[in-house]
């Protein structure tokens, strides 16, 4: 088990100075009570800037403006590329007339894009850019500095692991990650994870170091499936992931192909 956000039902609203979520009306296993938009202005700024606008729903799009109120939208910034987070980013754009900015080309709008180790300035709200790869190739997060907040996506999710979505994501990837995030969140004394999923986070290097952990005891146990003779992702599956519901198979199973292939790795074993 991984201890981390309130087990309360999580309904989003105000986390910090420069932070609100807003909700979005998808819940589902995989995607917990929603997914999370998160709309961010420095103090006394009518200029936000929409990270994940989550699903094309119109109602979420107008909950979205409606935060916005009088401001105005200057940049939509995706995490990574999956529907639930960015299939509603060509709507909001059209609406408010801000680009898209995404790792991958094929998700930005008007926008020369954003990698890892660049920052974000929208009037006086700085954001820092950090490339964490492994979920999906694509995957970003962001350092709301000011804050002392990371906005992860699904790389740490408010409750419970994420998925390694092989072949698109990677095991090495996503622990290198993991271990970016947590020395970033000890050496800036972060106050917070703002997940894609769930409820926030407020001991981001502890929660971190159990979704280390928690891979480490993973890893051990699909090695020793296999030492054990399982011989195939699904027998793997079987064998390891008893404790999981079997609604979130499907997912887990992505999980072992990404954990049998960073084993096939030299010097993984």
């Amino acid at each position: 088990m991984i201890p981390l956000g309130d087990s309360a039902p999580w309904v989003g609203g105000v986390v910090t100075d420069r932070a609100t979520c807003v909700l979005a009306g998808n819940p589902s296993p995989m995607t917990l009570e929603g997914t999370n938009t998160w709309v961010l202005r420095e103090p006394g700024s009518k200029v936000v800037v929409v990270v994940d606008p989550g699903p094309d729903d119109i109602g979420h799009l107008d909950a979205i403006m409606s935060e916005v109120g009088e401001g105005r939208i200057a940049r939509i910034l995706l995490t990574h590329g999956h529907p639930d987070h960015s299939d509603g980013a060509r709507s909001l754009s059209a609406r408010s007339g801000a680009p898209v900015a995404a790792l991958d080309p094929l998700h930005r709008l008007g926008d020369e894009g954003i990698v890892g180790g660049e920052r974000v300035i929208v009037d006086g709200l700085e954001i820092e850019i950090i490339a964490t790869p492994g979920h999906t190739d694509d995957s970003l997060s962001f350092h709301l500095v000011r804050d002392g907040a990371l906005l992860t996506g699904d790389t740490v999710l408010g409750r419970g692991p994420t998925v390694v979505a092989h072949p698109e994501g990677r095991l090495g990837d996503y622990l290198d990650s993991l271990t970016r995030l947590r020395e970033l969140a000890e050496a800036t004394s972060a106050r917070w994870v703002l997940p894609g999923h769930g409820p926030v986070v407020t001991e981001p290097a502890a929660a971190i170091e159990a979704y280390l952990a928690h891979r480490a005891v993973r890893l051990d146990q699909v090695r020793a499936s296999v030492a054990g003779g399982a011989s195939s992702a699904d027998e793997v599956l079987e064998d390891v992931y008893r404790d999981v519901p079997r609604a979130l198979w499907p997912a887990a199973r992505l999980s072992v192909l990404a954990q049998l292939a960073y084993l096939d790795e030299p010097g993984a074993g």
